[in-house]
């Protein structure tokens, strides 16, 4: 957002993408807790899930976020409600994708690269320029990468569910790996975006903290038998691994 209207866009713009975002996570996360509810009742990490809500407001949170969703996007312009139905089945699609294929972790991805898309087209009107797609392409391997990690833990459990994901398929070493080398990708592209954009050297300076970040990330995953280490790499670093480049966004253009 901040790119594409080379500092802050209007507060009305600002308001309705945030709006949008709002209701677009809440839809997905509703959808989510309820096609999975029985799911997370047979899983001892996430049995708690189920008793958050009921499928019956699970349901009703997915309508709700939905309904904020529509109706935020309908203030941008054309471009945003046009792709809007597109952007809603990405995020709701994520959660029946580990049914039938191990790629669900990559479905995600595509479910979140879909955001700086949805920014960059609110304030534009169009998606033509290269930097909202490098940072998309950035966002994608990111999120691949750190879901590959995160999922290391259910991999037994994917197993018996009769579930698909890369780790219960390849196994966790393997797994590691493929989490490596996509936040290879990860790095690659948002030097690239950075290059496109023609940041300053707040950026840069960010650049390489997020790189340290990532590198930090695969070394407490090392041992992924400690779950106090795996929750680390997952919430903490990749928190903060957002919270500094949007700094370095805001700060080096």
């Amino acid at each position: 957002m901040m790119v594409a209207a080379r500092g802050i866009p209007s507060v009305e713009i600002f308001g309705w993408i945030v709006i949008s975002m709002v209701g677009a996570r809440t839809s997905a996360m509703g959808f989510n807790r309820y096609l999975d509810w029985e799911i997370d009742q047979r899983n001892p990490r996430t049995v708690i899930r189920s008793t958050l809500a009921s499928k019956r407001e699970s349901l009703l949170l997915t309508g709700l976020g939905t309904i904020l969703f529509f109706g935020a996007v309908m203030q941008l312009n054309s471009l945003c409600l046009f792709l809007s139905p597109i952007a809603l089945a990405l995020v709701w699609g994520y959660s029946w994708l580990k049914r039938f294929t191990i790629w669900c972790h990559l479905g995600l991805g595509f479910a979140l690269s879909a955001a700086p898309m949805g920014a960059w087209a609110a304030v534009r009107g169009d998606l033509g320029s290269l930097g909202p797609w490098l940072l998309a392409f950035a966002v994608l391997w990111w999120v691949f990468g750190f879901d590959l990690i995160y999922a290391t833990q259910d991999a037994e459990f994917d197993r018996k569910a009769g579930l698909y994901s890369i780790p219960a398929k390849l196994g966790i070493e393997r797994t590691l790996l493929f989490a490596r080398g996509a936040h290879g990708l990860t790095f690659l592209a948002l030097g690239l975006f950075g290059w496109e954009s023609g940041f300053g050297i707040c950026y840069w300076i960010a650049y390489a903290i997020v790189a340290g970040a990532l590198v930090y990330e695969h070394y407490l995953c090392r041992e992924v038998e400690d779950l106090g280490k795996m929750n680390r790499a997952f919430f903490v670093v990749n928190g903060v691994i957002g919270i500094v480049l949007f700094a370095g966004v805001a700060w080096g253009q």
